[in-house]
């Protein structure tokens, strides 16, 4: 009978994969970087296939590497459960977690998917809100973590990841001519707003705040549908969006951060295995997928359209 797979030789493959690199990777899984080769030299020979190749400087996946990848991630979920099911220590309780819906949409599925097959016996009350408020809520004890876009002016978070911010548009509809821009941004109070506004203003450019709403899937269909030019970070974007730069006469936006808040007197267990879930996930989330930037906005077809004013209250 064939020898079965080693899951601590595949749990150092995707590290790999995940990273980006076997330095990287050999710091993850707490091993040497020899021992990390020497994994790969092992699983390789048990596989009888090249997983990698060189690309550069770097290695990527070979199609035998990539076929592997979905078996291995779906072998070390398995084990991982198995594990959790016997563990009289396994965690249990219940985690109050806080997220605008900008990162629900892109992050969540991710952390909440990883965290249930982990820490099954924990229920997981997820709330989604906007930075100010979620950060209102930490203060207040109504909810244990949060992820916040870092703001050390208004709310003190541990950056997990930095990102561009981008300015988007339809990449199906054309921009009016001949009128103010029209916008669609969060409230008031949120950061992105104020960011763009302020970058707008610095060169005198005319716009119109014509939608608000602190709902990314809302603005997101503003956007697509033609309606409005808003921003999002790089990993929010979607299909259908176009990044707009300076070459449209877009200025441009400093990168934002997002941070976790934690709610102090929570489980130490708790706590240690979602922020470990939550950095994980983030550190490993590719960004979305880019529209075509080689379309300026001058060459786009003209048109007169007015645009309705939409206000919308948002959560």
């Amino acid at each position: 009978m064939a020898a079965p797979l080693d899951v601590d030789q595949l749990q150092t493959f995707v590290a790999i994969v995940d990273t980006g690199s076997f330095t990287k990777a050999a710091d993850r899984v707490f091993k040497t970087q020899s021992a990390v080769s020497m994994q790969m030299r092992r699983l390789e020979e048990r596989i009888g296939k090249q997983l990698f190749m060189k690309d550069g400087r770097g290695n990527k996946l070979t199609p035998e590497g990539e076929r592997l990848l979905n078996f291995a991630r779906r072998m070390i979920r398995l084990n991982n459960e198995a594990i959790a099911a016997f563990d009289d220590n396994r965690l249990e309780g219940s985690l109050r977690i806080g997220t605008p819906d900008d990162y629900a949409d892109r992050y969540m599925p991710e952390i909440i998917s990883r965290f249930a097959h982990t820490h099954p016996n924990v229920e997981l009350n997820i709330v989604c809100e906007s930075s100010v408020d979620l950060s209102e809520k930490i203060n207040r004890g109504e909810l244990d973590v949060a992820l916040v876009t870092h703001n050390p002016l208004a709310r003190m978070s541990e950056v997990l990841r930095t990102e561009p911010l981008c300015w988007v548009m339809s990449a199906n509809h054309p921009l009016p001519e001949g009128q103010p821009l029209p916008l669609a941004l969060g409230r008031a109070d949120c950061q992105w707003r104020q960011a763009a506004c302020a970058a707008l203003d610095s060169i005198g450019s005319e716009y119109r705040i014509l939608f608000t709403s602190w709902s990314a899937t809302v603005v997101a269909a503003a956007v697509l549908a033609g309606m409005a030019v808003s921003v999002v970070p790089e990993s929010a974007l979607r299909p259908g969006m176009k990044v707009l730069n300076q070459q449209d006469g877009f200025p441009a936006l400093a990168p934002i951060q997002i941070g976790i808040m934690k709610r102090p007197g929570v489980s130490v267990s708790l706590m240690n295995a979602i922020s470990s879930h939550i950095a994980a996930c983030l550190d490993n989330m590719s960004v979305g997928p880019l529209a075509p930037t080689d379309v300026s906005v001058e060459a786009m077809a003209k048109t007169t359209k007015q645009w309705p004013t939409l206000i919308h209250s948002g959560w």
